[in-house]
């Protein structure tokens, strides 16, 4: 066991862990530490802890301080230059008409390096302007490209939805997104409908994937027969979120039942029957016949 902080270095960025140094650190503090990077500040997410050691990358790096006045000024300082280099830099690009948009620049807490990350549609060779850069800056420079939901994360905006994207405020990580998954939501297979600011399918059609999926598997097959109340009907449709079925009767009513007011009834002869239970989407309520009572 080993005693963690975790740390991030952007509002929305993943959490590290680091050696407290036994430093009293609390959630939301802005401390100033080592990285592979070099000295940077970022802020406590997590108080310290005991954490196995099968979980970090040992050792750790050590935070140096809480951060003072003169670290939090260098930090603004820093964020003054770095929208200088962005400019520069643009002038640059589009003076050299290459395809890349630039997207932020950041100046290491020391300022020894700047990174300015830019989104393109393929590579990009850009030896020429890091050395037209680093001659003008008058420091290292370091491009990095990034891909169309790191840019969102990076720039921020407003989804379809109306609120800040969640990549931008509190999502640390992607996961991957798949017209599978709005299928599964019963969402209009037409990917504009539902794809982010970034082009690509929103990330929160990730979040209620379980559930649908789960609870989908718990109803009766679309198309198949089932008792209720009001008699013999085919299922017609699906209500995920309040866990009822839509189902026409045999008169041409439609009406709409929660899971346990239905039964799928068993299909007597089914060929498909293992252990007592049909997996060919029939769903027995009772046992399985013997076989001798089989027709």
């Amino acid at each position: 066991m080993s005693v963690a902080v975790g740390i991030s270095f952007k509002p929305a960025g993943r959490v590290y862990s680091f050696d407290p140094n036994g430093l009293d650190l609390r959630r939301g503090d802005a401390v100033i530490t080592e990285t592979s990077r070099g000295i940077e500040l970022g802020h406590v997410k997590h108080a310290a802890r005991d954490v196995e050691d099968e979980l970090l990358s040992l050792p750790l790096k050590r935070v140096l301080r809480v951060a003072t006045e003169g670290d939090r000024a260098q930090v603004a300082a820093n964020e003054a230059r770095a929208q200088q280099a962005l400019e520069a830099a643009r002038e640059r690009v589009l003076g050299r008409g290459m395809p890349m948009r630039l997207l932020r620049a950041e100046y290491q807490f020391d300022g020894s390096q700047v990174t300015i990350y830019f989104a393109a549609e393929g590579r990009v060779d850009f030896r020429e302007l890091v050395k037209d850069l680093a001659g003008g800056l008058r420091t290292r420079i370091q491009l990095h490209q990034v891909g169309a939901r790191d840019a969102a994360k990076l720039m921020g905006g407003i989804g379809p939805c109306g609120r800040a994207l969640c990549c931008s405020t509190w999502l640390t990580t992607f996961e991957p997104v798949s017209m599978k998954m709005a299928k599964e939501q019963s969402l209009f297979l037409n990917p504009t409908k539902f794809s982010g600011v970034c082009g690509k399918l929103m990330c929160c059609l990730r979040y209620e994937y379980d559930h649908y999926r789960e609870t989908r598997a718990q109803m009766p097959v679309l198309g198949g027969e089932v008792d209720t109340p009001d008699g013999r009907g085919q299922v017609v449709g699906h209500n995920v979120i309040q866990e009822r079925v839509l189902v026409s009767l045999k008169d041409g009513r439609e009406r709409e039942y929660s899971a346990g007011e239905i039964q799928r009834p068993l299909v007597r002869g089914c060929s498909v029957l293992a252990g007592g239970k049909c997996i060919g989407g029939c769903g027995p309520t009772s046992p399985a016949p013997a076989a001798n009572d089989m027709e």
